[in-house]
């Protein structure tokens, strides 16, 4: 049976890098993208390179789009072999003041690095158990801030940075809480930092110079993707292909307990009607 892997953010960078490096190891790619043009793009330079891919649309600033796209890979896919959560928005143009809400009123950066990635884990749950051994990769950062739960929206002191910061410890903290809920189902979950300042948009965008290459990133995905220490480790957070520790907030059970329990409430509409996911 061929592999299938889901990589978001599929279109564009480290994103498109990877899936197009999974396809050449015979991994069926289902190319997740917002702009169709770009997507069929992604699937054209796959297959004339001998692999397979298909492309899936969805805004995931929208909630309801996210939980669309996970269903519809369930439907035509009963199991997925990997899960790459790379999809996201990075800190902005400087001065890094402008902010922006999502479809479903969050703050975006929350809404598209974590909470997204967090509802398309819990939906395509069972498409992964039935896909083990299976793995989740969560591309975070080394960037990370502990969440203000009493100002989500981050309504007061905004900074896109810190945004982002905060948005790349929710997840780093998520990961560590799902390898625990998956540990006996055959789906590793683990965390990485790929590259610092790899010359993607998201870098450029916010007008710092690149320090490393896409491949290096791709390296470091790979690496948890397909490899050993990637089949072996779960829970885990890696800095390129090293493990290391993410910040020291991320492995408190309090801080954690209270995530879980601030994003189950958040994303409860989008799970209620699927007895089988986990809900945290």
């Amino acid at each position: 049976m061929t592999d299938i892997a889901l990589v978001t953010g599929a279109t564009a960078g480290l994103g498109r890098a990877v899936a197009t490096a999974l396809a050449e190891r015979g991994t069926h790619i289902l190319v997740h993208g917002r702009d169709a043009e770009r997507a069929a793009a992604v699937v054209d330079r796959i297959e004339k390179a001998g692999g397979t891919a298909q492309a899936y649309l969805a805004d995931l600033s929208s909630l309801a789009q996210a939980r669309d796209l996970a269903d519809r890979v369930s439907a035509d896919h009963g199991a997925l072999r990997l899960l790459v959560n790379n999809a996201g928005v990075g800190a902005g143009r400087p001065p890094y003041r402008r902010r922006h809400l999502s479809a479903d009123g969050h703050e975006l950066r929350f809404a598209v690095n974590y909470l997204a990635p967090v509802l398309l884990a819990r939906r395509l749950a069972p498409a992964l158990r039935k896909g083990a051994p299976a793995r989740i990769v969560n591309v975070g950062s080394v960037g990370q801030a502990p969440v203000d739960f009493a100002d989500l929206r981050m309504d007061t002191h905004y900074s896109g940075s810190q945004a982002y910061f905060r948005s790349k410890f929710a997840l780093a903290a998520f990961t560590f809480d799902l390898a625990n809920e998956l540990a006996d189902d055959g789906v590793t979950v683990n965390c990485l930092h790929p590259a610092s300042f790899m010359n993607t948009h998201m870098v450029r965008e916010a007008m710092v110079p690149p320090m490393s290459t896409v491949g290096t990133g791709v390296k470091a995905v790979m690496n948890l993707a397909v490899r050993p220490p990637g089949g072996d480790a779960t829970g885990r957070y890696f800095d390129g292909t090293s493990e290391a520790r993410a910040h020291e907030g991320t492995y408190d059970p309090a801080i954690r307990s209270r995530l879980r329990a601030v994003t189950a409430e958040l994303l409860a509409p989008f799970l209620a009607d699927d007895g089988r996911i986990a809900a945290g």
